[in-house]
């Protein structure tokens, strides 16, 4: 059984940035079964009554350094530097993105990576905007298959998408991003929370963390 790994992300999480930059490049991962799943940060907080990580003293300055450590250890390119407007509100980028991935599904990965480099790595606040993301949609889809996405994502049907896929990595247990549901080549189920979990992750699916000298720090 081929191990399979569903990422819950938000492009406004610098470490579902990480996380997805990593399950998309380490060699570790390249017999995985990968679903990328977006879903509302905000409203997941609200599920599970979390305070953002923002508004708890001394906590922001932590995790900046913790965005810059692990961005370093995995090599990717993310300003350090933060972003203008964060955190940014990323509802509509969802909804488009949840479109996205029910009607394009293998337009998912490129799309995201462009939008995650606009945000992390130049610091554009604009490409969390329909004027800034339709762009890309735009190059990847070509004009009359975005317009569908950029016409619809606003809709009750990707509302409810993006409701839906919330609601169901908070039933997972997930209480903040990236959030990892995972299934071995045994049929075990497990889930992860965090990129400095995802050794425990590779352990669990049986991978081969040699391939990867970034995961070392991690076993």
């Amino acid at each position: 059984m081929t191990p399979k790994i569903t990422c819950y992300f938000d492009v406004g999480s610098p470490f579902s940035c990480i996380a997805f930059h990593a399950l998309t490049t380490s060699p570790i991962f390249a017999t995985c079964d990968i679903d990328y799943v977006p879903i509302s940060l905000r409203e997941l907080f609200q599920l599970c009554q979390n305070t953002p990580p923002i508004a708890v003293k001394n906590k922001f300055q932590w995790i900046n350094r913790e965005r810059i450590y692990w961005a370093r250890r995995f090599q990717v390119p993310m300003s350090e530097a933060i972003p203008k407007g964060f955190p940014a509100n990323t509802s509509d980028a969802q909804l488009a993105l949840c479109l996205l991935a029910t009607k394009c599904p293998d337009k998912l990965v490129p799309i995201v990576a462009e939008i995650f480099r606009g945000f992390w790595e130049d610091g554009d606040s604009n490409v969390l905007t329909q004027p800034g993301f339709a762009t890309i949609f735009e190059s990847e889809l070509g004009a009359e298959n975005a317009k569908q996405i950029l016409d619809q994502f606003k809709s009750n049907e990707a509302q409810g998408i993006l409701s839906g896929r919330t609601q169901g990595a908070f039933t997972s247990g997930a209480f903040g991003l990236p959030w990892f549901d995972c299934v071995n080549a045994e049929g075990a189920k497990e889930s992860f929370w965090g990129i400095d979990h995802l050794g425990r992750l590779v352990d669990f699916l049986q991978l081969d963390a040699g391939l990867d000298k970034s995961f070392r720090v991690l076993l």
